[in-house]
């Protein structure tokens, strides 16, 4: 009887370690263990010993002032793998280099995972003053353009989801209206790109087109961001046309060919 009582502990333990490893975002990059607990429902006993663990195998380290935690390089490394082992990175990375040099701003990749986007790529533009991202850092999907357009081409079921998670006001311009977004997403899907402009951050404006992958699902985002005071000078349907452009030849090189597939 003993052991069968081990393995749902062992499961339990493992999954919340997950949630609070889940939990330290670009937002909260640091965290106690007090604070672990009241966010996540668990007993402090429980997150001590977890974050004990945790930090043994370098997946966390504790500031010894503070008491703090924060992620380790065991994350860092995983990350590094997981990253380079996407195909999806490896075939779009050339492209956005080359959207940068067209559009002289930075140009970002971009999936969805559950309700966020998440940044798995990115290359810098040459500007000393260019807008501050972090590969992994997770977004709210329905105020950055990268997200919504994976919204766009998503099932019904998972907008709904993010609809029913709450549409919060980042700035005055994030969609807070479920219709409203709806309707945006459509709106995305008929011109095949989006814009976001200060809907999430303040000062900033990007925009962003579908890739697909070789059965034409759309599983990634390229996006162009830049500051919005550099961003009024250009021409937005020009921007547009060189990221969906960027968008196609990176689907392309996934395997992508809309002629072929229209035939079948």
């Amino acid at each position: 009887m003993a052991k069968q009582n081990k393995q749902p502990q062992t499961l339990s333990s493992v999954k919340n370690a997950s949630r609070i490893l889940k939990s330290f975002s670009t937002f909260e990059p640091t965290k106690k263990v007090s604070e672990l607990a009241e966010s996540l429902g668990l007993a402090k006993s429980t997150v001590s010993r977890i974050m004990a663990t945790l930090a043994s195998e370098g997946f966390v380290t504790k500031d010894q002032e503070t008491n703090a935690y924060r992620l380790g390089i065991s994350v860092l490394t995983l990350g590094g793998i997981v990253t380079n082992d996407l195909e999806i990175h490896k075939e779009a990375a050339p492209v956005l280099s080359q959207l940068v040099n067209k559009t002289g701003e930075t140009a970002h990749l971009a999936i969805l995972d559950d309700l966020d986007t998440i940044y798995i790529h990115k290359e810098e533009c040459h500007h000393p003053v260019r807008i501050l991202t972090h590969l992994g850092r997770r977004n709210p999907s329905y105020c950055t353009s990268s997200g919504k357009v994976l919204l766009a081409y998503s099932e019904d079921r998972t907008v709904e989801n993010v609809i029913a998670n709450g549409l919060t006001a980042h700035t005055k311009n994030s969609i807070t209206d479920p219709d409203e977004l709806r309707q945006e997403l459509n709106t995305i899907r008929n011109q095949k790109y989006a814009v976001s402009t200060e809907e999430l951050t303040e000062g900033t404006k990007s925009v962003a087109a579908p890739i697909r992958d070789y059965t034409g699902k759309v599983v990634s985002a390229i996006t162009v961001v830049g500051p919005i005071q550099r961003m009024k000078g250009y021409s937005i349907p020009d921007i547009a046309k060189k990221v969906k452009q960027a968008g196609k030849e990176a689907s392309y090189r996934l395997g992508y060919d809309e002629r072929y597939l229209k035939n079948l």
